[in-house]
C-alpha cells in the first residue's frame, strides 16, 4: 500500500514538471534554432546547431526589433528596482511603527494593511488608471512604479512587522538607556537585525514586480515605458517576427527571474514563512 502511494506520488509530481518544463524548454530549444530548422517536419527535439545568433541579434543588432527589446529591458529594471526600493523603505517604517509604537488605531490600520491583501488585485485596475490619469502620470515610469508600489506595500509590511515583533525588546531598550533616539535605534540597532527578512522582502518585491502584465499594459500604452513582459507579448500582433526571434525574446524575460528565484531561494521562502505567522 505504501509503495503504491509513494509511486502515485512520484507520478503526479512527474507530471507536474513535464507540464511545467516543458513548454520552458521548447522555448529554450527554439531559441538555438533558425526560422527552417524551427519549421522542419518533425521538430527536433535538440537545436541541429546551436549557436548565439539570434541572442546576438536581439541584443546588439541593429534595427526595430532589437532596439524595442533592449528599450523594454532598460525600463523594466528601472520600474522592478524602483519599486522595490521604495517598497522596502517604507515597508520598514511602517512595520516598525506597528511593532514597537503605541498610537491611537495601531491594531486598526494594521488590520486594514492586512485585509488588503485578501482583495483580488485587478479590481484596483480601472480606479488606479483613472489617478493616474488624472495627475497626468499615465505613459510615465513614476505612474508604473506608484501602481506597483500600492500593490506590494501590504505584503512587504506584513513580513517585516512579522519579523520585527520577533526582536527582543531588549536590545532597544539598551540602546534607549544609552541615549539613542527612536530613529536612531531603527537605523543602528533594529534595520541590521532585520536584513534577512529586508533580503526577502526586496527578492519577493522584484520577483513580483517582474512579472506584472496587465498594470503596465494598461498604464504604459507607449514603448518608451512598456516593461519586457509587455514588449514580449505584443511583438507578434505588432510586427511580423520570426519565431526564433520571439522565443529569443521569451527566455530574456525569463531569464532574469529564474536566476534571481534559483540563487535566492533560501531568502524567499524564509520571507513567505515570516508572512505567514505572526
Amino acid at each position: 500500500m505504501k509503495l503504491h502511494k509513494k509511486g502515485f506520488r512520484r507520478f503526479g509530481v512527474g507530471v507536474i514538471l513535464s507540464w511545467s518544463l516543458v513548454p520552458i524548454y521548447w522555448v529554450i530549444n527554439t531559441s538555438f534554432q533558425t526560422d527552417a530548422q524551427i519549421s522542419d517536419t518533425p521538430a527536433h527535439l535538440f537545436p541541429p546547431t546551436p549557436g548565439w545568433a539570434n541572442y546576438k541579434a536581439l541584443l546588439i543588432g541593429d534595427g526595430e526589433l532589437p532596439s524595442m527589446i533592449r528599450r523594454a529591458t532598460i525600463n523594466i529594471f528601472i520600474e522592478c528596482i524602483s519599486a522595490t526600493i521604495i517598497t522596502v523603505v517604507l515597508a520598514s517604517l511602517a512595520a516598525y511603527a506597528f511593532a514597537r509604537m503605541e498610537f491611537k488605531g495601531r491594531k486598526f490600520f494594521l488590520f486594514v494593511v492586512v485585509m488588503t491583501m485578501a482583495f483580488p488585485t485587478y479590481t484596483t485596475l480601472i480606479p488606479m488608471y483613472r489617478i493616474m490619469a488624472m495627475v497626468h502620470l499615465v505613459n510615465t515610469y513614476l505612474g508604473i512604479i506608484l501602481c506597483y508600489v500600492s500593490g506590494f506595500l501590504p505584503l512587504a509590511t506584513w513580513i517585516l512587522f512579522s519579523y520585527m515583533q520577533s526582536l527582543p525588546l531588549a536590545i532597544e531598550e539598551a540602546g534607549s538607556v544609552d541615549g539613542a533616539s527612536r530613529m536612531q535605534i531603527f537605523r543602528l540597532i533594529v534595520l541590521p537585525l532585520t536584513m534577512p527578512a529586508i533580503a526577502s522582502t526586496a527578492v519577493i518585491t522584484f520577483l513580483f514586480a517582474w512579472a506584472q502584465f496587465i498594470f503596465p499594459l494598461v498604464l504604459a500604452s507607449d514603448q518608451s515605458t512598456q516593461p519586457l513582459t509587455v514588449i514580449v507579448a505584443a511583438i507578434q500582433g505588432r510586427h511580423i517576427v520570426p519565431y526564433s526571434l520571439l522565443s529569443t525574446a521569451g527566455v530574456i524575460a525569463l531569464s532574469v527571474p529564474a536566476v534571481i528565484a534559483l540563487l535566492t531561494n533560501r531568502f524567499i521562502v524564509s520571507g513567505l514563512i515570516n508572512g505567514s505567522v505572526k
